[in-house]
């Protein structure tokens, strides 16, 4: 009853909103477009999209078999453009998502010698997903998903690569610069800067403000990790990284890094893999350079 033409049409007219536009994106013709439907309709005996004015609106019906569409649509075209790459002895492509924005350095140091052991390989990194991270790995939009925070699911394994510890970044002439370790209510005349992320999944929130029912004066988002740390070195304010990536920063800046707390805050990146998919080789041997790259 229901085909993929039907979540094709259906996701072209949640994106272009009129007939024709739908048809031209599908190189249909309207009649062909409508005929197609009209079938579906038929058969499930409910209309699945109106007229409202010179556009069309999927109704509650279309809206499910459009959500669907968002879901199967991506594996379609995962699973064609793998036995593509079969087909002309080819080995495939590697879509990293990235939960983790100051990662990228380190992804950098991961990418170079696996390209070389892999000269066959494309690869893409995204960072922004229309359904979140775990979502595009879920639904093949792509196949690697590097985290600092896993959300378990039965249909995903979660490989740690590295451990490193949370650490506050404070300018060298900071009076916190020369502590050992601060503590949450030291913070609250300070400014925070942090990358643009709920609150609820910033660690320097979540295991260490929060519990402890403290919190910042300012708390202001910044997207990159270089102007974050110029500010933090001109003594705008303060922000929490990694402590690998603060000490690299730190021989070109003057910045400092405090442990939270007496104990810190241990961390482990992880990779994200489908289940199904343990046995690719160029899967495996990206996890194992990622373990050996620090």
């Amino acid at each position: 009853m229901l085909e993929r033409i039907h979540l094709e049409i259906l996701t072209a007219i949640k994106e272009h909103g009129t007939l024709t536009k739908a048809a031209d994106s599908l190189h249909l013709s309207q009649s062909a477009l409508s005929h197609s439907i009209k079938k579906l309709e038929g058969q499930i005996a409910t209309p699945i999209w109106k007229k409202d004015g010179r556009n069309l609106r999927l109704t509650a019906a279309g809206e499910r078999i459009q959500t669907l569409a968002n879901r199967v649509l991506p594996q379609f075209l995962h699973t064609e453009l793998l036995l593509k790459q079969i087909a002309k002895g080819e080995m495939g492509s590697l879509r990293i998502g990235m939960e983790c924005h100051p990662c990228y350095q380190w992804l950098l140091r991961v990418i170079q010698p696996y390209l070389v052991q892999w000269p066959d390989i494309d690869m893409d990194v995204k960072q922004e997903f229309q359904f979140g991270a775990l979502g595009a790995l879920l639904s093949y939009e792509i196949d690697v998903l590097i985290t600092p925070d896993p959300l378990f699911k039965p249909k995903i394994e979660y490989i740690p690569v590295f451990d490193y510890e949370h650490r506050l970044v404070v300018s060298a002439s900071h009076k916190l610069a020369k502590q050992n370790f601060v503590l949450p209510e030291q913070l609250s005349e300070e400014v925070l800067f942090s990358y643009p992320v709920e609150p609820l999944r910033l660690d320097i929130f979540s295991q260490f403000l929060n519990p402890a029912k403290c919190s910042v004066k300012k708390h202001i988002n910044i997207e990159t990790t270089e102007i974050m740390l110029q500010m933090v070195a001109a003594g705008r304010g303060v922000c929490a990284l990694p402590g690998w990536l603060v000490d690299e920063y730190s021989k070109s800046m003057p910045i400092k890094s405090v442990r939270f707390g007496e104990n810190g805050i241990g961390k482990q990146i992880f990779v994200g893999i489908r289940k199904n998919e343990q046995h690719i080789d160029y899967l495996n041997d990206f996890i194992a350079q990622a373990k050996k790259t620090k």
